[in-house]
C-alpha cells in the first residue's frame, strides 16, 4: 500500500517547471511547494477559536514562479488546463475572479491590502494532492503561491502571518468561510508531529505524531465523493455556531470547552446540537494530545470514533461513503476511524495497527464493492514537512 504521495516531489518539480516553460516560453526562477494536510482529529473548531491537530502530507501544490514585466499577474493550472488567466494585481477585488484562479489570485489581493505589494509575477501549478478529498487542496495551492510570492519578490513576511493572509484569500476572495487550521498546517508542520493549534491566540506547537515506531499506521480512504466548501452548507454550520455563542452571550463556543453542560441554555435543539460537537471536539483534541505526549497513539483510537459519530449525528456534516468506511474499518480491527474535513464528501481517517492495512483495506473495498460504488482510494498517510523551496 503506497504512502501519501503517489508520486515524489522530484516528479512534480519536473511537471511544474515543464509547464512553465511551456506556457512562458522561459525557465522559472524557482519552485516552491505546500503539502496537503490530515487533520487528526478537530473538525469546525478553527472558526470557532478552538483547538485543532492536524498534520501535513507528503503529498501538495508545486508552484514554478518567474518575475515578470509590470504587474501583471498570470496564473495556470495543470489541473485546471485552459490558458493562463491573467490579471494586474492592482485590479484584483473580490468577485473579479472565480472558480480555482480565485486561489491564487486571492493571494496577490490579500498580500498588498497586508501592505505587501509586489510586481508582475508569472505562475505554472501543478498538484498531487486529491481536489475536493478533504485535504486541503486549496490551503495548499494558497500557501505554495505565498511561499513563492514572499521570496521571490522579498517580502518579508513571517510564515504564521502568511497563514493568516491565505486564509484571508481563501475566506473573502475565493468565497469559502473556513477557519486558519488548513494554512497553519501547510506552513508550520514538521515531519513526524502534528500541530497543536490554539485557533483563538495563534500559539501553535508540535506534538509527537510517529505511527511507525508504534507498529501503527494512519490510512487515509479517498472515499470517492466530493465536496465544496462553497455551497453554503459549511457556511450554514459556521453560522449556527455564531448564532449559539451569541444567544449563549459568549465570544464563541470555545469559551465553553470545560462546560459542555451549559449548551443545554439553548432553547433550539439544532444549536444545541451544533454546539455540543463544537465544545466536546475540542475537550477531544486535548485529550488526544496528552494522549500522544504520553506514547499512547493506540489509545486515541476511541476518540476518533467519537469524532466521527459527533460530526455525523450533532453537526450533520458526514456521509454515506464515509459512514460504511469507519463501520467497515472498525469491523476489521481498526483501533479508530472517523469522517475528516468540512465534510458532505472526501476522505476518512483510520487509525490501525501497520500489518492490518492490507486487510482493514480489502474490507472497506468489498463493501463498497456491494453498493455498486466505485472503489475507494486508499493510502498510508505520514507525517511530513510543512512548505519550502523545491528549487
Amino acid at each position: 500500500m503506497a504512502a501519501v504521495p503517489a508520486e515524489s516531489t522530484a516528479r512534480l518539480t519536473d511537471r511544474a517547471v515543464g509547464a512553465y516553460r511551456a506556457r512562458y516560453g522561459t525557465e522559472p526562477d524557482g519552485v516552491w511547494f505546500a503539502p496537503g494536510r490530515a487533520n487528526l482529529i478537530g473538525e469546525h473548531t478553527d472558526y470557532t477559536g478552538g483547538f485543532v491537530l492536524p498534520f501535513a502530507l507528503g503529498c501538495g501544490v508545486a508552484v514554478a514562479a518567474g518575475r515578470a514585466p509590470g504587474d501583471v499577474i498570470s496564473v495556470w493550472s495543470r489541473q485546471g488546463g485552459g490558458d493562463p488567466v491573467t490579471a494586474a494585481a492592482t485590479d484584483l477585488t473580490p468577485g473579479l475572479v472565480t472558480g480555482w484562479a480565485a486561489y491564487p489570485l486571492g493571494v496577490v489581493w490579500s498580500l498588498a491590502a497586508a501592505g505587501y505589494p509586489h510586481a508582475g509575477t508569472r505562475l505554472a501549478i501543478d498538484a498531487d494532492v486529491p481536489i475536493g478529498a478533504g485535504l486541503s487542496s486549496s490551503a495548499a495551492l494558497e500557501c505554495a503561491v505565498g511561499l513563492a510570492l514572499a521570496e521571490l519578490h522579498d517580502l518579508s513576511v513571517t510564515r504564521p502571518e502568511l497563514a493568516a493572509i491565505a486564509s484571508r484569500a481563501e475566506n473573502e476572495f475565493a468565497g469559502a468561510p473556513t477557519g486558519i487550521m488548513d494554512q497553519s498546517a501547510a506552513l508550520l508542520c514538521r515531519a513526524g508531529h502534528a500541530l497543536l493549534l490554539d485557533c483563538r491566540t495563534g500559539a501553535a506547537e508540535t506534538v509527537p505524531l510517529d505511527p511507525s515506531s508504534a507498529g501503527l499506521a494512519l490510512l487515509l480512504i479517498d472515499t470517492g465523493a466530493r465536496h465544496a466548501l462553497t455551497d453554503g452548507r459549511y457556511a450554514a454550520r459556521r453560522q449556527a455556531c455564531e448564532e449559539a455563542a451569541r444567544v449563549l452571550g459568549i465570544a464563541s463556543l470555545r469559551d465553553l470547552t470545560d462546560h459542555p453542560e451549559a449548551v443545554g441554555a439553548l432553547g433550539d435543539e439544532e444549536l444545541q446540537r451544533r454546539a455540543r460537537h463544537v465544545i466536546t471536539e475540542n475537550r477531544r483534541v486535548l485529550a488526544t494530545v496528552a494522549l500522544l505526549r504520553s506514547g499512547e497513539l493506540a489509545e486515541v483510537g476511541p476518540l476518533l470514533v467519537q469524532s466521527h459519530a459527533s460530526l455525523r449525528d450533532d453537526f450533520g456534516v458526514s456521509w454515506p461513503e464515509a459512514d460504511i468506511a469507519v463501520d467497515a474499518a472498525l469491523s476489521a480491527g481498526a483501533a479508530g476511524a472517523r469522517m475528516m474535513g468540512g465534510g458532505f464528501g472526501g476522505s476518512v481517517l483510520v487509525l490501525l495497527l501497520a500489518d492490518r492495512a492490507g486487510v482493514v483495506g480489502d474490507v472497506i473495498s468489498a463493501a463498497y464493492s456491494r453498493r455498486g460504488w466505485r472503489a475507494p482510494g486508499i493510502s498510508v498517510a505520514v507525517p511530513s514537512d510543512a512548505g519550502r523551496r523545491l528549487r
